[in-house]
């Protein structure tokens, strides 16, 4: 398993965790973390905004839902253009053309992968 899977798969294990003790904003926090590792990749990056939707519909958060609909479908096409933003931690709460600053952590782990 190459970094970026491995970093994946423990975001999504600590969003997990956090959601069960009902600690929402970290959940969310780890999901945007997995969501800037998935980005450049289409698979995981779909993978990323369908475990976005599932948590906004869990929650009852429609707003989020219908941000998360979009960008599902806005996703493929920015993996096959490249024009991503990147850092972006794909909530709907940020516009899907926003570039952000990515965390030192997780720029060492993408820095250190190859494509």
């Amino acid at each position: 398993m190459h970094a970026i899977a491995a970093a994946l798969a423990e975001e999504y294990r600590m969003g997990e965790e956090a959601a069960r003790q009902g600690d929402v904003p970290l959940a969310w926090h780890h999901l945007g973390r997995a969501h800037i590792l998935a980005q450049t990749r289409l698979g995981p990056h779909c993978v990323s905004h369908r475990r976005m939707l599932a948590f906004a519909v869990q929650l009852r958060d429609w707003p989020e839902a219908a941000g998360q609909l979009l960008r599902l479908a806005l996703a493929p096409l920015g993996n096959l253009t490249g024009r991503l933003p990147i850092g972006n931690t794909g909530r709907s709460t940020v516009s899907a053309f926003t570039a952000m600053d990515i965390p030192s952590d997780l720029r060492a782990i993408i820095d250190r992968t190859p494509d």
